[in-house]
């Protein structure tokens, strides 16, 4: 008995299912992946970032974006949706749809447990083929921890880490800061560690 072949879709077929479906999911070499919920605490800590730095970029030349919008990586074929995207000057988009951003200038992710090894690994190694990304940030969800990667001039990435509650992100390319307390304002520690 022959095993059943894997049913491999090309980027306008899985647009085409993403548009009709009820959850989200991401794309790479022809396959769907289903991205999982996140924990009330991850999602506390992405809305006190969309609020706070969507505040600070209001008026200006960058915007954020929350995790409903899409984002391909051009040269590596991955549709993803990361928590938060931060686009600065004119938007580029997909030819094969008009709302999947190719251009952001900074993403961020907020880390879970089931997450946490992607984030870091093979979806930055994705996000790093992306020409305008300069900035990476890499958000605990159950510590005040915040990584920030920046890319510098000989395209290497550049790591800082902000930690503790007094600690402030900075963005390295983007014209914000944040202190971590309102970050992680709502986030009872004890209870995400578990």
């Amino acid at each position: 008995m022959s095993a059943m072949p894997k049913l491999v879709l090309t980027p306008a077929e899985y647009l085409a299912k993403e548009g009709r479906a009820e959850h989200k999911s991401e794309f790479f070499r022809g396959e769907m992946f289903a991205m999982a919920g996140a924990s009330r605490f991850q999602n506390r800590v992405k809305e006190n970032l969309i609020i706070r730095i969507g505040g600070m970029l209001l008026g200006g030349p960058c915007q954020t974006f929350s995790s409903d919008q899409r984002v391909l990586v051009d040269r590596t074929g991955l549709y993803t949706y990361p928590d938060i995207v931060v686009l600065c000057g004119k938007g580029e988009y997909d030819p094969l749809d008009e709302d999947t951003l190719t251009n952001p200038t900074a993403i961020i992710e907020v880390l879970s447990p089931s997450t946490e090894k992607y984030d870091r690994g093979a979806k930055f190694r994705n996000y790093r083929q992306i020409p305008s990304m300069k900035e990476y940030i890499l958000v605990a969800q159950d510590e005040p921890l915040c990584d920030r990667y920046v890319r510098l001039a000989d395209d290497s990435w550049a790591l800082v880490s902000f930690v503790g509650m007094e600690a402030v992100l900075e963005f390295g390319t983007v014209p914000a800061k944040v202190p971590l307390g309102e970050i992680y304002a709502g986030v009872n520690f004890e209870d995400a560690a578990g």
